[in-house]
């Protein structure tokens, strides 16, 4: 069994991720620097799930921190890293754009870094399809155009897109990058659609809903999300592939699912719409197919019906999660 390098590890996808690869008998040695780009209780909750479990380290680092990161990692021999410490989200992005660089493009150098000197031959990332830019022919292909970034959160993961090729290129690192699409799921981000809304209309909170709620999303089930991304860990040279976004549904759609999920009407407010938003995503996933025999397994109304019963479960402590 492999011995894998899971940055992000108390992330929505990372956490998966790691619990997979521990169910399957890998060891797992999982960093992150638990910051509080949103409520921390959530991360601390995912964490939690993961230690304890044989085969499982925890280390808190910062990827955009090079000396430490290098030699706290320098004792330990992986076969792969999985890049999933980002910092995430389009809006805030604008806000503070040197974050998303320190994180997402230094941090990113850091850790290829870290294969190129310590002979690690396998490197994941995790990039987006925000890189698809306003207007993408859709169902979105991997050869779209992707130069053109609406905002710093894309541009930061284009530039480690570009510095993923360039290690590969230069020493042989065999990389995967991973362009996801709108993820969904129990424990998710709060400050994603779809946790927000269950939490807000689940507490008769305004459900506040931007434009006209028309908009669509392709989403995809966490769990699909992390089965692929483990996959990508097979010997591929350098692949670009987009993961998840493969089913899709209007705002104003999902808002009457979780309504009946939770038997509770949605107090809806429509407020402007914002600039660094796009109208739809939904990715072509043929190319995750092919390569990684990667087939969603769980349907968007079955994954809803979770992510609430797993919100009703938690309520006690999820209903005081912060979305803003």
């Amino acid at each position: 069994m492999s011995n894998i390098l899971v940055t992000g590890v108390a992330g929505f996808i990372g956490s998966r991720v790691a619990g997979m690869l521990l169910d399957q008998g890998h060891s797992v040695t999982g960093i992150d620097n638990l910051n509080d780009a949103y409520d921390i209780r959530i991360k601390h909750w995912r964490l939690n799930q993961l230690q304890g479990r044989a085969g499982f380290q925890f280390l808190k680092l910062d990827i955009s921190e090079r000396l430490p990161l290098l030699e706290q990692l320098a004792p330990f021999t992986f076969d792969g890293v999985i890049n999933l410490a980002a910092r995430a989200g389009v809006r805030a992005a604008v806000e503070i754009p040197w974050t998303y660089v320190e994180t997402n493009t230094s941090g990113t150098l850091n850790l290829l870094e870290y294969c190129r000197h310590y002979s690690v031959p396998k490197f994941v990332l995790a990039s987006t399809s925000s890189l698809y830019g306003a207007n993408p022919p859709l169902p979105t292909p991997e050869t779209a155009e992707s130069d053109h970034p609406l905002q710093p959160y894309a541009a930061s993961k284009k530039g480690a897109e570009a510095l993923a090729y360039s290690y590969h290129h230069l020493f042989g690192i065999d990389v995967t990058v991973f362009r996801y699409f709108t993820v969904y799921g129990p424990a998710g981000r709060p400050d994603m659609v779809m946790f927000r809304f269950c939490q807000w209309i689940a507490e008769g909170k305004p459900v506040r809903i931007t434009g006209d709620g028309s908009q669509s999303r392709g989403f995809t089930y966490v769990d699909d999300i992390a089965r692929g991304t483990i996959l990508g860990l097979k010997p591929l040279g350098y692949e670009l592939i987009n993961l998840g976004g493969h089913e899709t549904i209007s705002i104003n759609d999902m808002v009457a699912v979780l309504e009946r999920k939770l038997e509770r009407k949605a107090l809806v407010e429509y407020i402007e719409r914002n600039p660094a938003d796009v109208q739809e995503n939904w990715a072509v996933v043929e190319k995750a197919r092919r390569l990684l025999g990667w087939q969603p397994q769980v349907g968007l109304d079955e994954g809803m019906g979770r992510l609430v019963d797993w919100y009703l479960a938690e309520r006690a402590w999820a209903s005081q999660i912060l979305t803003a």
